[in-house]
């Protein structure tokens, strides 16, 4: 009985979808609120399967534990990021210098160093 609920719950996701496309002479608002319904019914549905219940108790244990991570402040992101892009830009002047010496020599060993 779950299997066909998850079934249900996936056909209402992908008549929402595809009420979006097959009517597309119908106001953008419409539209979306079609894929917002299908999404709706379709969560509602896989909610009343077992399987169901489980994915939103895991989803909501997330939620919690994504609460409780030490983000970090404004000033350890710039900080960071900083150092990221300092880094990518002395990779690349590296590999440049790098790969322009080893293109010198292969021309410089096939003889046609200009």
């Amino acid at each position: 009985m779950d299997k066909l609920k998850i079934l249900l719950a996936i056909a209402c996701v992908v008549l929402g979808i595809w009420g979006y496309y097959y009517l597309s002479h119908v106001a953008l608002v419409l539209r979306f609120l079609m894929v917002v319904g299908g999404l709706v019914a379709g969560g509602f549905v896989a909610w009343t399967s077992a399987p169901g219940r489980q994915f939103f108790a895991f989803a909501q244990e997330a939620w919690q534990e994504a609460g409780r991570v030490a983000w970090p402040t404004r000033k350890e992101t710039v900080q960071t990021t900083a150092v990221v892009f300092a880094f990518v830009v002395i990779m690349a002047l590296f590999l440049f210098a790098v790969d322009s010496t080893l293109a010198w020599l292969v021309k410089l060993l096939t003889g046609r160093v200009e």
